[in-house]
């Protein structure tokens, strides 16, 4: 077996794949990110790492992970390297991220979270934390005062058990120690993400301390962002071949493709690397981007998940090398464009060709079991919102709607081959629950239609949507989805 990859090991393998062009031990944490998975690594630490090969250094990362060890007992003994592979069709390059100085599991030791948070050397605090992770409700945006995590964190934040309430509870230790505060940066999916953030911080902050709360709300910043980048699961299969390549195993490898984005409003507490020239564009506006974006990519990638997965596909790019698959993800660009108001920077045409070229590429093996998961925080934004937005102009949207038709089918937990599979999803109890005893397509519709903390009433009332909506869940119950894809 292979030694692990570390400082140690760098030389032996900078012929292979490039290393770090700098002095890891002269680097300073200015960033802390918590939620350190596969995204961030292939993403917001990538840009990191160039901002530290350009020669600033001020940029190092402590990660956090939120729930478990995994990622620390990963990353810690390969000295926080970890590999990114770049993979486009036959093609791939390995790049070794040195950017990751710390990894800190909060549930071990949240004080130590909470100084990180509060060091002077931190300018900026990154989270991919997923939709569930902010412990807003997904229909009225408003703090989950009766989750258990929430609740705790309103009635003491010695051990804060929640991503807001650890950036609560830094913004208090560096307020107290006269720190100005720090810019917080939402990445994950939502839209107006980085307001949404900055809500549930200053619900958290307003039930300890009023003046915290004023001073975070005047001096904090919490810019909206878009991110992209397509992040496969890592399989034991990518890192044996990895350590066959190396010569070195890395049990933190990521691997993605080549393209990728980050688009920030300008709007910041404090200071920063200079993200343009890292590649990162600064706007004042991010919300036609990430509209785009969320109902582009991500409302046609859950189309492909959950059509995918019912008719056992495994991964996107095989969806999409199916006639009736790709045809329903053009119908439904088709359908989301039409409620978009992209910036003059955006070539609508363009990045419709990007995006089937990216969803072609098979070297990422990007599962639709993967994509499925956490459907009940997602279809709000990457489905809903269209569908609810061509109504209102009197506009059909069958695509948008058989991919949420979709989505009910696969609560039920088999596919069409009849195998059970496990409903990965925070909501999986409930809508277990309201399914019990309904005998028909539309009673199933109607009782998953009734969870208001994912369908708006007044989306949930349209006549027009409820019938398109029975009709597709009746066709996909008899004819299967590859047999609902031909109807589109």
């Amino acid at each position: 077996m292979s030694d692990r990859l570390s400082e140690k090991s760098l030389p032996s393998i900078s012929g292979i794949a490039t290393t770090p062009a700098y002095d890891r031990s002269s680097v300073c944490t200015g960033v802390v990110h918590l939620g350190i998975g596969a995204f961030h690594r292939a993403h917001q630490a990538a840009y990191f790492d160039r901002a530290l090969t350009d020669g600033d250094l001020r940029w190092g990362i402590t990660g956090v992970s939120l729930r478990s060890g995994g990622v620390r007992d990963q990353m810690a003994p390969q000295d926080c390297l970890y590999t990114l592979l770049v993979r486009d069709g036959e093609q791939q390059d390995a790049h070794i991220v040195g950017a990751v100085r710390d990894v800190l599991v909060a549930p071990e030791n949240p004080a130590a979270v909470v100084e990180a948070l509060a060091a002077p050397d931190v300018h900026l605090v990154t989270l991919t934390v997923t939709e569930k992770g902010y412990k807003l409700d997904p229909s009225t945006g408003a703090l989950m005062t009766e989750d258990a995590d929430v609740a705790a964190d309103l009635s003491n934040l010695d051990a804060p058990r929640t991503a807001p309430g650890f950036l609560v509870a830094g913004l208090a230790k560096r307020r107290a120690a006269g720190l100005p505060p720090f810019t917080a940066i939402s990445c994950d999916n939502l839209p107006h993400n980085g307001r949404r953030l900055e809500r549930a911080v200053l619900a958290i902050a307003r039930a300890h301390d009023a003046d915290l709360a004023r001073w975070i709300e005047s001096e904090g910043a919490f810019p909206q962002t878009m991110v992209d980048r397509i992040v496969p699961a890592t399989t034991p299969d990518d890192i044996a071949a990895l350590s066959e390549m190396l010569g070195a195993e890395d049990r933190a490898m990521v691997k993605t493709e080549p393209f990728t984005q980050w688009v920030i409003e300008d709007r910041f507490a404090g200071d920063r690397p200079d993200f343009a020239a890292l590649g990162v564009q600064l706007t004042a506006s991010v919300p036609p981007w990430e509209d785009a974006k969320l109902r582009m990519l991500n409302g046609s990638h859950s189309g492909i998940a959950y059509l995918g997965s019912l008719a056992t596909i495994d991964f996107v790019h095989q969806f999409v090398e199916r006639p009736e698959g790709k045809h329903f993800v053009e119908t439904l660009w088709d359908e989301a464009e039409q409620t978009l108001s992209p910036p003059p920077e955006l070539n609508i045409a363009a990045y419709r060709r990007d995006l089937m070229q990216r969803f072609t590429n098979s070297a990422l093996q990007h599962r639709t079991r993967q994509i499925a998961m956490d459907g009940s925080q997602k279809l709000p934004q990457r489905l809903l919102a269209p569908i609810a937005d061509r109504t209102t102009k009197g506009l059909e949207s069958p695509a948008l709607t058989l991919a949420v038709a979709a989505w009910m089918r696969w609560q039920g937990g088999v596919d069409d081959a009849g195998k059970g599979f496990t409903v990965d999803d925070p909501m999986a109890n409930r809508t277990a629950a309201a399914l019990v005893g309904c005998a028909t397509a539309k009673e199933r519709m109607e009782a998953l239609l009734a969870l208001d903390a994912i369908f708006p009433a007044s989306l949930a009332a349209n006549d027009a949507f409820r019938n398109a909506l029975a009709d597709w869940l009746e066709i996909l119950e008899k004819e299967g989805a590859t047999g609902a894809l031909r109807r589109v």
